[in-house]
């Protein structure tokens, strides 16, 4: 018998529980440890801060789910991974075993790199439910008595499609709202430019986007590093194309919303031969760690480098595609170890994002995620807010029901039916 414990149970941790039961010998023990009791589906944050959900719409109680499993369960923190032997420490000060383990913690958000950022000082976050629950508070003081909007991503984020959606989505609840004209917007981004999105641009995003943005009366700046945010200013450095300051910038708002950098979370930060110095877990191609193999990494708390130099730093998004894809390779080759055979399962690590605007949407599909590519594609419409609501429930019904089934290739293989579909529109 072998115990697999599972850390995290977000987006990667409980789809992982899923599929290793599923792959898993009869007298293996699953264990998923976490520090939240209840799964939160992260991508419906923007729509909960401006109060179109509630945090019970996108919540589910994670324990009866994998009690139906025969999955064992522990709510706590992780302090701390003891790679060496193969055990960790818990809140409580407990320890726990582990012959194999799966680390899907996501990420620890760095709002301390920035003096002000962030829920505890003076800006909003859509990163996890509770902090959006707090946006949506002030969302409602803030429609009540509007002003400028700050909105985007600082220096070191590697998550940048959320910073689009919300600032696209808080201007379509002004619209209806008619509050529109009262509330200048500007998009504060470390990319290089709009729509770079960490993968160098797909397709024409930049583009898309600009003109969005244009028509939208939406202000950008780019190359920026958020210096520090006072109650009402953020005070931002432009940087040019060799990343040398150029531009100084004190902005007012009475709104803020800046996606933070992220970083490992402290259990495994400084473990020698695990992490990166920042924290990430790095892995090879089979998602295992190349130091200690019994430890595989998935979801956003793994290390992915760079997709190219940038001016100001940005990171490369895990888009949940990718997650999908790295929790079906670790799978399977956690069953290979049970077996005694080679891991020969690799990710398939293609991007796609399906982008919110509130009355409409893009989508955007990469193929792979690093450049050069097979496929490099956008659309826009209606028709991806109809899709990201579906995808919401469809995702929140496997999560209950258990399943396995692979809904973000579904989702890639209609997107690229769709696009063959409009070429062949163009040629007749």
């Amino acid at each position: 018998m072998a115990h697999i414990v599972i850390v995290g149970a977000g987006l990667g941790g409980l789809p992982m529980a899923y599929e290793m039961k599923a792959l898993a010998r009869a007298e293996d023990r699953i264990t998923v440890v976490a520090n939240n009791g209840r799964f939160h589906f992260t991508p419906s944050n923007p729509w909960v801060a401006v109060n179109w959900r509630k945090r019970d719409d996108i919540e589910l109680e994670i324990a009866p789910l994998l009690a139906k499993k025969k999955i064992d369960f522990v709510q706590q923190a992780v302090t701390q991974v003891h790679a060496a032997d193969n055990s960790l420490t818990l809140a409580d000060g407990s320890t726990l075993d582990y012959d194999i383990l799966v680390l899907a913690t996501g990420p620890q958000l760095a709002f301390d790199e920035i003096p002000g950022l962030g829920p505890e000082g003076f800006t909003q976050s859509i990163c996890h439910v509770d902090h959006a629950v707090g946006a949506e508070s002030n969302w409602q003081a803030f429609v009540d008595d509007p002003g400028p909007i700050v909105v985007g991503a600082v220096q070191g984020a590697s998550c940048f499609g959320p910073a689009y959606e919300f600032a696209r989505i808080m201007e379509t609840d002004l619209r209806k709202r008619k509050l529109r004209d009262r509330v200048p917007m500007t998009f504060v981004t470390s990319e290089p430019y709009i729509g770079h999105l960490g993968l160098g641009g797909v397709g024409d995003s930049k583009g898309m986007i600009e003109s969005m943005f244009r028509d939208r009366h939406i202000k950008w700046i780019c190359n920026a590093k958020v210096d520090k945010v006072e109650a009402g200013t953020m005070f931002v450095t432009e940087h040019d194309d060799e990343g040398q300051p150029k531009r100084q910038h004190e902005l007012p708002f009475k709104y803020s919303m800046m996606l933070p950098a992220f970083r490992g979370i402290d259990a495994v930060r400084g473990v020698e031969g695990l992490v990166n110095p920042r924290g990430f877990v790095l892995i090879d191609e089979f998602q295992r760690n190349p130091r200690y193999p019994n430890i595989y990494g998935i979801g956003v708390c793994v290390a992915i480098p760079p997709v190219e130099a940038t001016p100001v730093p940005t990171g490369v998004p895990k888009t949940g595609y990718m997650i999908e894809s790295m929790v079906t390779a670790t799978a399977k080759n956690i069953r290979a170890a049970l077996d005694g055979k080679d891991p020969s399962e690799r990710a398939t690590w293609n991007a796609i994002c399906l982008a919110d605007f509130g009355d409409t949407g893009a989508a955007f599909v990469a193929l792979p995620q690093i450049p050069p590519r097979n496929v490099n594609w956008y659309s826009e419409g209606r028709w991806v807010h109809l899709a990201k609501v579906g995808f919401e429930k469809y995702f929140l019904r496997k999560m209950k029901k258990g399943t396995t089934e692979p809904i973000y290739e579904k989702i890639v293989l209609d997107a690229l039916g769709i696009m063959k579909l409009k070429k062949a529109e163009r040629s007749t």
